[in-house]
C-alpha cells in the first residue's frame, strides 16, 4: 500500500516535470516582465528545477570548460570596452542556465533520447491542432478564437497567405512556429513514404504538415527544402530528388506569388548580396536588417576572430559598424541584439571558438541512415538537424524555444547510436570470446537497459 502511494507520487512528480520542461519549449510568447530584460516562462522553470538537478548530478566537465572559456573571454572583452557588464551577464547567465538545465533533463531521463523526442512530437501535434483551430476561427470570423493576444503578451496576428491568415498557433509569429515544428515536420513527411508511421500516426503527421505549410513562413520554406534534401541524402539522391525537386518548385512558386512578405524579403536579399545599394521603399526592410547584421558580424569578426567580443556583445558591435546609423526611419536598427541570425551572432560574439564548437557538434553528431543497421537514430538526428540549421540561419536568440534542449538531444542521440552499434556487434560475439572487463560491463549495461 505504502509502496503504491510512493509510486503514484513519483509518477505525478515525473509527469509534472515533463510538463514544465516542454512548456519551456513551446510557450515563449508570454513574458512576466520586459525590463530590465524579458523574463520568459522557461526562466522560471530553470529556477525551480535546476537546483535539484545540480544537487543530484553535479557539474559536467565539458560544459563547464566551454562556459568557463566564454566567461573569461567575456570578462576580458568587458574590460577592453568591447562589451558592457549588463549585456554580458544578462545573456551569459541565461545561456549557461539553459544548457546546463537541458543537459540535466537528459540525465534525469537516463539518456532516453527517443522518449524525450516522442514527447516533443506530442507537443508539436497539440500546437498544430491549436493552429488548425486558429485558422477555422479566422475563417468563421470568431475573433476570440484566432487572436491569442489576450493570453500571450508577446503574440501577434499575422495576416497574409492564400487563406488570409498565416498560422502561428501559440507562437509569437509564424517564424517561431516554423523553427520549433521543423523537426516534427521532418518526421511527418517521412511518415508519408512508409507503411508503418514512426512515433506519430499518419493523421497527426498530416495535421503537422498542413499547419507548417500554412504558416507561410519564409523560414518554413527553408525547412521544407532541408527536409526534402536530407531525405534524399538518406534514401538515395536520384530517387528522392525526383520527388523533392518538383515539390520544392511548386511550394516555392506558391509562396513567392502569394506571400508578399516572402517575395519582398527574398528579392531584397538577392539585391543586397548582389551589390545593390539600399534605398528605402525599393528594398524590403527585413532584408536590409539581416544584411546589415551580416556586415556588422563580418567586420567585428575581422578584428576579434579568435574568441569574438564576448557573449552578449553584438549590440556594441552593431553601434560601431551598422550601415543604418544615418537612416532616421524607425525600424532599420532593429535586431541589433540578436544579429537576426544565430550563426552571425556566434561569429560576432564567439569567433572561431564558438563557431567551431557548433560545427563539430553538427558534423560529428550527425547520424546518417544505414540500411544495414536500421534504427531510429538517423530519423531523430536528421529531424533535429533541420531545426538547428534553421535557427542558425534566422533565429538569433541563443536559448529561445528550448533550442539548447535540441542541440543536446542531437549530441546524445549520436552517442546512443554508437552504443547501439557496439551492442549489436557484441550480441553476435559468444561470451567465451569476450575478453576484458570493459566489454563485459558494456554487455551488462545493455542487458540492464533492455
Amino acid at each position: 500500500m505504502i509502496q503504491n502511494q510512493l509510486d503514484t507520487k513519483q509518477y505525478r512528480l515525473n509527469s509534472l516535470t515533463i510538463f514544465f520542461i516542454y512548456i519551456s519549449v513551446f510557450i515563449n510568447s508570454y513574458v512576466f516582465f520586459k525590463s530590465p530584460f524579458e523574463f520568459y516562462v522557461g526562466y522560471l522553470i530553470y529556477i525551480v528545477l535546476l537546483p535539484g538537478f545540480i544537487r543530484r548530478y553535479g557539474f559536467n566537465g565539458s560544459l563547464f570548460f566551454i562556459f568557463l572559456t566564454l566567461f573569461v573571454t567575456g570578462l576580458v572583452n568587458v574590460f577592453l570596452g568591447n562589451n558592457t557588464t549588463d549585456l554580458f551577464f544578462k545573456v551569459f547567465t541565461g545561456l549557461t542556465l539553459s544548457y546546463f538545465f537541458y543537459y540535466y533533463v537528459v540525465l534525469e531521463f537516463n539518456f532516453n533520447i527517443e522518449q524525450l523526442f516522442k514527447w516533443y512530437l506530442t507537443g508539436a501535434y497539440i500546437a498544430s491542432v491549436l493552429g488548425v483551430y486558429q485558422l477555422i476561427c479566422y475563417r468563421l470570423g470568431f475573433e476570440w478564437g484566432y487572436r491569442f493576444g489576450y493570453i500571450f503578451n508577446k503574440w501577434g496576428i499575422s495576416p497574409g497567405g492564400i487563406l488570409g491568415l498565416r498560422i502561428n498557433s501559440i507562437f509569437a509569429e509564424p517564424t517561431h512556429l516554423a523553427a520549433v515544428l521543423s523537426a516534427a515536420f521532418f518526421v511527418s513527411v517521412y511518415n508519408m513514404f512508409i507503411k508503418e508511421p514512426m512515433y506519430i500516426s499518419r493523421f497527426r503527421s498530416v495535421v503537422i504538415m498542413a499547419v507548417y505549410i500554412l504558416s507561410f513562413s519564409g523560414l518554413g520554406q527553408s525547412g521544407i527544402f532541408l527536409t526534402l534534401l536530407l531525405l534524399a541524402v538518406n534514401f538515395g539522391l536520384v530517387r528522392y530528388l525526383a520527388v523533392a525537386v518538383p515539390v520544392g518548385i511548386v511550394l516555392f512558386n506558391v509562396m513567392y506569388n502569394n506571400v508578399s512578405e516572402f517575395k519582398g524579403r527574398l528579392d531584397g536579399l538577392v539585391d543586397l548580396f548582389s551589390g545593390r545599394e539600399f534605398q528605402i521603399g525599393k528594398i524590403h526592410g527585413s532584408s536590409f536588417i539581416l544584411y546589415n547584421n551580416y556586415v556588422v558580424a563580418m567586420k567585428n569578426f575581422s578584428t576579434n576572430f579568435a574568441f569574438g567580443t564576448g557573449i552578449g556583445s553584438h549590440p556594441v558591435a552593431f553601434d560601431k559598424f551598422s550601415m543604418a546609423k544615418d537612416i532616421k526611419t524607425y525600424g532599420f536598427n532593429q535586431n541589433g541584439a540578436d544579429a537576426n541570425s544565430m550563426l552571425l551572432r556566434l561569429i560576432s560574439e564567439t569567433g572561431i571558438f564558438g563557431v567551431t564548437i557548433i560545427l563539430v557538434i553538427i558534423i560529428k553528431g550527425y547520424v546518417r541512415r544505414d540500411p544495414g543497421n536500421e534504427s531510429y537514430h538517423w530519423l531523430i538526428s536528421n529531424a533535429i538537424l533541420v531545426m538547428i540549421l534553421l535557427n542558425l540561419f534566422r533565429q538569433g536568440h541563443y536559448f529561445l524555444n528550448g533550442f539548447p534542449f535540441f542541440v543536446i538531444l542531437y549530441y546524445f542521440n549520436n552517442i546512443n547510436y554508437k552504443k547501439y552499434l557496439e551492442s549489436k556487434h557484441l550480441a553476435d560475439v559468444p561470451d567465451d570470446l569476450i575478453d576484458g572487463s570493459k566489454e563485459k560491463e558494456l554487455r551488462t549495461d545493455i542487458a540492464l537497459q533492455k
